[in-house]
């Protein structure tokens, strides 16, 4: 074959790929013009492989990026495409880039026999090896199922289509984008595939590049004199109006819905917003947990929300409890309504490690519930009285605030601020300032064993 032949044969391969679905999606997700593709000419027996692996950028962001193309044999994993991934990976690896994996494939080429086993084997193995390194975000577009479905399980964010499926089942039951919402498998359900690469390429600019790079500084947006908060605010009008404006991405809201979580900017930088509110069921601890080791492992401040009254499950109480504890990054609180007990030895107090709790003038923060506190140390108060539901009911009241006021606690020394609820998001900015620097020296370990 001579040069012209090979000329004309590469042109023609380039115009292939490229008018493939795969292929599209890259050019969706990235900047214009940014994506260089790597191994493009390597086959999987006698067809190009499975899938389309590059990098470029991301609103100026360098991204690493592999696409399950399922116009090649339905994008099925074979050896080929596992090597192809795998090489993606140790890329992302040494330059601290973070990796997106776009999915949609029938499953793997079982006419591979035993070697599909190990090429599944060694991408898992490196997902979970990136973990804590760079993030790493799912983008399921298609099936995702059996190994395939756990290798895009260990990314740190999943985004669905709202068609598309993702189950370890290789019958491909229980695997809706609905269902696997209400799990907590995904953070984010998109109504098509064209809002789903949008909400990605969002996503990436929020996040670190690796867990050596600084906190994202983007340009702050104009924030709305609009929401202006009370004491009687509730968590959403909470996070609008202390978060710049319509920068706050939520991560996981169909599943443990008494924590929401999620990315924002605060003056400009990305910042880990919590907000706990009502009882804390097992599914919200677990998701706020997760998100919080997510935030400490790429040092992105963390800034808590509190109106929170109980635990409804020791484990993950233990957990979400651990979470707080071990995160050696800047950790802010706010307490805007109750925080009891465990509750706020947890998540607000000494046992969360914060770095500055805040609470607004009406927090009610209290050893115990205040319905059960005031009669155990005031019962003596009720023996001779003539109406004692209206007498217990002001007990109640006056052990609120009196015993349970934040400033009594702050008195004590065990919060560091008063604020009023207008002023939260200037006190939240100048501490976000003050931590910007924190550094924290650790024991030497490992990690903690934590429940999980």
């Amino acid at each position: 074959m001579n040069k012209v032949d090979n000329a004309e044969l590469l042109h023609r391969l380039r115009d292939s790929v490229e008018s493939t679905t795969g292929y599209q999606r890259i050019n969706a997700l990235f900047d214009a013009g940014s994506f260089n593709e790597i191994d493009c000419f390597a086959k999987s027996g006698e067809n190009l492989a499975e899938v389309i692996t590059g990098y470029g950028t991301i609103e100026g962001c360098p991204v690493f990026v592999f696409s399950q193309n399922k116009d090649i044999e339905g994008g099925a994993m074979s050896k080929a495409q596992a090597s192809k991934i795998k090489k993606l990976y140790n890329l992302a690896l040494r330059t601290g880039t973070p990796i997106i994996g776009i999915y949609d494939s029938i499953g793997g080429r079982l006419k591979e026999g035993s070697d599909i086993f190990a090429a599944y084997g060694d991408v898992l193995a490196n997902a979970n090896e990136l973990s804590g390194v760079v993030p790493q975000i799912s983008l399921i577009l298609g099936p995702c199922i059996g190994t395939s479905a756990m290798i895009a399980a260990s990314a740190d964010f999943i985004v669905m289509s709202k068609n598309s499926e993702l189950t370890i089942d290789t019958n491909g039951e229980h695997g809706s984008a609905e269902e696997a919402a209400k799990m907590g498998i995904c953070h984010i359900v998109s109504e098509d595939e064209q809002d789903a690469i949008s909400t990605v390429r969002k996503l990436v600019t929020l996040l670190p590049s690796n867990n050596l790079s600084g906190i994202p500084v983007l340009e702050m947006q104009a924030i709305s004199d609009e929401t202006e908060l009370t004491c009687d605010s509730d968590m959403r009008t909470v996070l609008t109006a202390v978060c710049d404006d319509a920068s706050f991405v939520e991560l996981g809201d169909r599943f443990g819905t008494s924590s929401i979580t999620g990315f924002a900017e605060i003056d400009g930088s990305t910042t880990g917003i919590v907000a706990l509110q009502g009882e804390l069921d097992a599914d919200s601890c677990t998701k706020a947990a997760r998100f919080i080791r997510f935030c400490d492992a790429f040092s992105l401040p963390i800034v808590t929300f509190v109106n929170a009254e109980k635990f409804e499950s020791l484990r993950e109480a233990s957990k979400l409890s651990s979470s707080y504890s071990e995160a050696t990054t800047g950790k802010i609180t706010v307490i805007t309504g109750s925080a009891y007990g465990p509750v706020y030895i947890a998540v607000a107090g000494r046992g969360a490690n914060s770095d500055y709790t805040m609470a607004w003038p009406n927090a009610v923060v209290s050893p115990l519930a205040p319905e059960t506190a005031a009669i155990f140390l005031w019962n003596d108060r009720l023996a001779n009285s003539a109406n004692p539901v209206e007498d217990r009911k002001k007990l109640i009241e006056e052990y609120k605030e009196t015993e349970a006021s934040p400033f009594a606690v702050a008195a004590d020394g065990y919060i560091e601020d008063i604020v009023h609820p207008k002023d939260t998001r200037i006190r939240v900015i100048a501490n976000l300032q003050m931590l910007a620097e924190k550094r924290v020296s650790g024991l030497s370990k490992k990690h903690s064993n934590i429940q999980i």
